[in-house]
């Protein structure tokens, strides 16, 4: 099935994949190698509308719709899962925020540069108490008479090592949980913020995640994003964006591994033929070419349905998790295929194998996803 794709999104799609290919692809496996944040590939994914699809030309974006961002990120995680996750950051979790929630004042200072590349934003949610239970916030906002001051920490923050502009979500009444949580536009270089260094990841490496003490942090109340104590129903409604972001970075990375896989099985030779001969590895291939397919077709689905309507929450959990479980068993397949070939350290499968893992954890885990759909079939949530 092909997507019937306008003029003016296939001339973006055909410039992204000359980004991925020429730019992208020659470095994925240096990022990786250093954990260094990408930025001047970031500057340039700016450069060509990647950092802010969906935002309309006048606030510095590219102006298209969701299945252009989502076939977008697509093309650039087949090349590298480390840039698709922070163009899915950038995009879903600050930029459309900043759009459908931020006041003229605060675009005019924030969504620009952010939607150019020329500034980079990260979204401060999760706590260590607070991942898939995200409105347990122990991040306080107390009021002083003249503004805000946040104090708390939070962790594995993408982006956070270059990011200019933090949104980050905290809770004024620590007791009535998401109705209590407001979200603010904190500059990254904000007094009284320190930045920490995770232990090394596994995979997804370079994306320049961090933990952040927000310790007495002053903020004034033109820096709230939305209205106050309404900054959950916010969180909820970028990362629905987001998981349509992940959905497709997954699929990248699994189409990279199935690429790679296709490749081996044509010139890996045994017993005097090419692998590709043997049914057991032609039913790999057809299990992770159809797997794939299919849940390519539901990220299309929730790409389409967030372009049409403010909510996609179900389409969204169904693509994510598709595409997530999907994508990691054609990594896993990938492997089993090239065996020692594949399993060898700084191999492209070795390295698809580790990103493609944490596609099933954040922004939502497998079974968070499974909860989403669970109470939309059950009828349990209206």
């Amino acid at each position: 099935m092909d997507l019937d794709l306008t003029a003016e999104q296939q001339a973006f799609l055909d410039e992204v994949r000359r980004f991925a290919d020429d730019e992208v692809a020659p470095r994925a496996a240096a990022i990786d190698e250093s954990d260094a944040f990408p930025r001047e590939l970031v500057a340039r994914a700016g450069a060509i509308g990647l950092m802010g699809v969906t935002i309309p030309e006048a606030w510095g974006g590219r102006g298209l719709d969701v299945v252009a961002y989502a076939l977008a990120v697509e093309i650039v995680a087949r090349a590298s899962a480390t840039v698709g996750v922070i163009l899915a950051v950038n995009n879903s979790l600050v930029a459309e925020p900043l759009l459908v929630h931020g006041t003229e004042e605060q675009k005019t200072r924030w969504l620009r540069p952010i939607a150019r590349g020329s500034s980079v934003g990260a979204f401060a949610l999760s706590e260590e108490q607070a991942g898939t239970d995200a409105a347990n916030q122990h991040t306080r906002i107390t009021h002083d008479g003249f503004g805000f001051r946040l104090v708390g920490q939070k962790v594995w923050v993408a982006n956070a090592s270059v990011a200019d502009l933090l949104i980050v979500f905290g809770a004024a009444q620590p007791d009535v949980a998401s109705r209590g949580i407001s979200a603010f536009l904190v500059p990254g270089d904000a007094k009284g913020i320190t930045r920490r260094a995770r232990a090394d990841s596994l995979g997804v490496r370079g994306l320049g995640c961090m933990d952040l003490d927000f310790a007495d942090v002053r903020v004034d109340s033109d820096q709230l994003l939305g209205a106050p104590g309404r900054g959950f129903s916010l969180a909820r409604l970028a990362l629905e964006g987001g998981r349509v972001a992940i959905a497709a970075q997954a699929l990248g990375v699994g189409q990279a591994a199935l690429d790679e896989a296709l490749a081996y099985a044509k010139s890996r030779h045994t017993f005097g033929q090419p692998i590709a001969n043997y049914q057991a590895i032609q039913w790999m291939l057809a299990d992770m070419a159809t797997e794939l397919e299919a849940a390519r077709m539901l990220m299309w689905q929730a790409a389409d349905a967030r372009s049409r309507r403010p909510t996609a929450r179900v389409e969204a959990a169904m693509a994510k998790l598709a595409a997530s479980e999907a994508a990691h068993r054609a990594a896993d397949k990938a492997m089993q295929i090239l065996a020692s070939s594949g399993y060898r350290r700084g191999s492209t499968v070795e390295r698809l194998f580790r990103d493609v893992r944490a596609t099933e954890i954040y922004q939502g885990t497998s079974e968070v996803q499974r909860m989403i759909i669970a109470e939309s079939v059950l009828g349990l949530r209206a």
